[in-house]
């Protein structure tokens, strides 16, 4: 069988990713592809969404970030022993936990505040109550190991930098829905009364009414945007990195972007969660949302402006000729 050109290319491309997670990435793609089989042939549904909803948007999530720590992970650095163990962790982890979601969405049931005492149930809280604090601990690690190291060009690095940074906040907001004291008694997807002590909805029940395809409410404030959101920021500001290293700029000026980017996903990751704490829907902000999201916007552009304008200020530094021996 022949290979096309690209693939033979992408193969190159990621020869040298770190393994473990670059693996991880192709099981969670090829587990997507599973799940919107779900959707389509299973009918079940919990608290007004589709089993098989959950399992695809924990495969789609894990794809583009296990791909994301086996790109970083293959730069560069000192340590690499201690980052790649740390990466395996994680991906370990991450498989072992989707796999506990993937068999509690088959038996038609949550895998996530649920409190049944049958042996699947026990299995999957038990697993969650260890293996996540360790991998939260684990990626907190790597953000503290890369923050002193140099990786490729200085965008990079500080986009790096933040991007993990940012990806710890979003999972250390996961606590939240998991601290959460309400307790509701419901029924899953064999009819079989499920109690639930957490949640992810502040100031109105979970499954109520929701967006479509994230299921987030739009009743009340949803824990999991800004958890979504935090976790994302990894490829965000690597993207951003990437952006800036096409702008005819000084690589200073590239690295003051990359930190206005930085602190304006950051300003916006503390409004998501200040929103859905006050059980704010995402789609009916309030007047005072709105105008902390417009003076976050001005503050962005503002400091996108101010680096752009200190570029042109500035002289560019004049070359004298060498001299021939």
């Amino acid at each position: 069988m022949r290979h096309l050109p690209e693939t033979r290319t992408l193969y190159r491309m990621t020869k040298t990713w770190h393994r473990p997670t670059l693996w991880l990435a192709r099981v969670m793609a090829a587990l997507t592809l599973v799940a919107l089989g779900g959707l389509l042939f299973d009918g079940r549904v919990l608290q007004g969404s589709p089993v098989w909803l959950k399992p695809l948007k924990f495969a789609l999530s894990l794809t583009l970030y296990s791909a994301t720590l086996s790109w970083m992970l293959s730069l560069a650095h000192k340590g690499k022993r201690w980052t790649s163990g740390l990466g395996t962790t994680i991906a370990a982890i991450m498989f072992a936990d989707v796999g506990m979601i993937v068999v509690q969405a088959a038996r038609g049931t949550f895998s996530h505040y649920n409190t049944s005492q049958d042996f699947w149930n026990v299995l999957t809280q038990n697993m969650f109550k260890y293996t996540i604090p360790v991998m939260f601990l684990a990626n907190v690690a790597l953000a503290v190991v890369l923050s002193f190291q140099k990786l490729r060009d200085r965008q990079t690095t500080w986009g790096v930098r933040t991007g993990l940074y940012l990806a710890v906040l979003g999972m250390a907001s996961g606590y939240l829905m998991a601290g959460q004291g309400k307790r509701a008694t419901t029924t899953d997807a064999t009819g079989h009364e499920i109690v639930l002590r957490g949640g992810n909805t502040v100031g109105a029940p979970d499954g109520g009414e929701h967006m479509p395809v994230t299921a987030w409410s739009t009743t009340g404030g949803d824990l999991r945007i800004p958890h979504f959101f935090g976790m994302h920021g990894l490829q965000v500001m690597i993207l951003v990195a990437f952006a800036v290293t096409a702008l005819a700029l000084s690589e200073r000026a590239r690295v003051r972007l990359v930190g206005v980017a930085a602190a304006g996903y950051t300003g916006t990751f503390a409004l998501l969660t200040w929103q859905a704490m006050r059980g704010e829907p995402l789609v009916h902000p309030s007047t005072l949302t709105l105008v902390l999201f417009a003076g976050l916007v001005a503050l962005v552009a503002a400091g996108v402006a101010w680096t752009v304008t200190l570029e042109k200020a500035t002289p560019a530094p004049v070359r004298l000729p060498v001299r021939p021996r």
